[in-house]
C-alpha cells in the first residue's frame, strides 16, 4: 500500500525596498536547527489533511506559526514544489509588510534530549527575518527556493 505524501501549505510574504526585493522566513525551531542556517530558513507554513483546501491551510498555518492574522492582498499562487523527504509544498505569495518583533510563534513539543523521558517545548519557528533574495536563497530550504525565482518571475525584477 502507497502512503500518499504529506502536504504543506503557506504564505510568502514579500516587499520592494530601495535594495530590492525581500521575503520574509522564518527559521525553524528545536534542537536540530539550533546551529544551522543553510537550509534551516522556510516559508511559514504546515501540514494539512487532504479535506481542507490548501488555501486555507496557508492561511491558517501562517497564524499558528506566526501569532499574527494573515494579511490582506492579492495572493499569487507559486504553485507546488516537491523537497527531499517527499513533502509537496503549495505557496502563495502576498506583497505585505509585517514587524517581525511581533510574532508570537507557535510551539511543539518533543522529547529532548532524545530517549530522556523529557518532553520539552520548542517554538515552530525561532526567528522571523526579512531577507534579500540573495540571502534568502543561501539559507532556505533547498526545494523551496524554486518559490523564489517564481516570485521573480511573477514581479518582473
Amino acid at each position: 500500500m502507497t502512503t500518499a505524501p504529506k502536504r504543506s501549505a503557506g504564505l510568502l510574504l514579500h516587499r520592494r525596498t530601495a535594495d530590492g526585493v525581500q521575503v520574509l522566513l522564518g527559521h525553524m525551531g528545536g534542537p536540530f536547527f539550533a546551529r544551522k542556517d543553510a537550509g534551516a530558513w522556510s516559508v511559514p507554513k504546515g501540514e494539512y489533511e487532504p479535506d481542507e483546501p490548501a488555501w486555507d491551510a496557508a492561511r491558517r498555518e501562517f497564524q499558528e506559526e506566526l501569532g499574527l492574522a494573515p494579511p490582506d492582498g492579492e495572493a499569487v499562487p507559486l504553485g507546488e514544489v516537491r523537497q527531499t523527504n517527499g513533502k509537496i509544498v503549495t505557496v502563495w505569495a502576498i506583497e505585505a509588510d509585517l514587524d517581525p518583533a511581533t510574532v508570537v510563534p507557535g510551539t511543539f513539543r518533543m522529547e529532548w534530549p532524545p530517549k530522556s523521558g523529557q518532553i520539552q517545548e520548542f517554538p515552530e519557528l525561532d526567528r522571523v527575518e526579512w531577507l534579500g533574495l540573495e540571502r534568502a536563497r543561501a539559507v532556505i530550504v533547498k526545494a523551496q527556493a524554486e518559490f523564489l525565482d517564481r516570485l521573480l518571475e511573477h514581479s518582473g525584477r
